[in-house]
């Protein structure tokens, strides 16, 4: 698959992303990836494309990129062109995306673990508690005006959405806010990912700064192949710490990453 950004600012206007294509090493993807942004701060961007291959466990290898220049890019041109894709950039390699860290705790709480009803749920429970976040990219001079969203995916309804409040002009922001899941039994934990992403609020739009998928990283859940079963190293010990020790508060520090 294909992944664009726009250089330098890629939390700013996000990644877009083709579909994968299965088996070929000629594959033929014809989509368009869009981006909403005013011409003259086009013009002072960099447009950066990678070609990755999609690993079954969600480890993805690097394969090639090409960066355009956009400033000296002939908006006229209605032609296709071929590029040859080249190793990682200096931009790619030294930009090494620092988005910030994130602190927080995580708990499983599984049913029947606590004595008798009400106090004790009549299903398991995920317990994550949103600390605080340090070293935010700094979008305006005036700060950054974040908040977290969370999801438990595959889950992505509304009932599955929660977000923290907004902390005005701190790219240091403290949010000590508890999120609560339940319905969750122990195999769950294995198909799961809690999905933590911090944004920038603004009034017409927000803007994406990093995220951390709390799994297993496999790539599949229930058994079906899923792109955002992707987590790192340091996010799948972390998740499986906490399977590991039931009612015990985890503590970590996990490093935001795009998504």
């Amino acid at each position: 698959y294909v992944k664009t950004y726009l250089l330098p600012d890629k939390a700013r206007m996000g990644k877009r992303k083709t579909s994968v294509k299965k088996r070929t090493v000629n594959p033929i993807y014809n989509e368009v990836l869009r981006y909403k942004i005013e011409k003259m701060v086009l013009l002072i961007q960099k447009l950066n494309l990678s070609v990755w291959h999609n690993d079954p466990l969600g480890r993805n290898s690097f394969l090639g990129e090409i960066e355009i220049d956009l400033a000296s890019w002939d908006w006229s041109n209605r032609k296709l062109n071929w590029y040859p894709l080249k190793p990682r950039s200096l931009s790619a390699v030294n930009g090494v995306d620092h988005r910030g860290v994130m602190s927080l705790s995580i708990k499983y709480v599984p049913p029947g673990s606590l004595g008798k009803w009400p106090k004790n749920p009549p299903s398991g429970e995920v317990h994550i508690w949103v600390k605080d976040v340090k070293d935010l990219l700094q979008l305006r001079p005036s700060g950054v005006d974040s908040f977290v969203k969370c999801y438990v995916l595959p889950d992505t309804s509304k009932k599955s959405y929660q977000k923290t409040r907004v902390i005005k002009k701190d790219t240091n922001p403290v949010f000590n806010h508890t999120i609560v899941y339940d319905g969750f039994h122990t195999e769950d934990l294995k198909e799961a990912c809690v999905e933590l992403t911090v944004w920038d609020h603004e009034k017409l739009t927000n803007h994406f700064l990093g995220g951390i998928r709390l799994g297993l990283g496999t790539g599949l859940s229930y058994g079906i192949s899923v792109d955002w079963m992707d987590s790192t190293q340091e996010e799948v010990a972390f998740w499986q710490e906490m399977m590991l020790a039931a009612n015990e508060w985890i503590e970590g520090l996990l490093p935001l990453r795009s998504l």
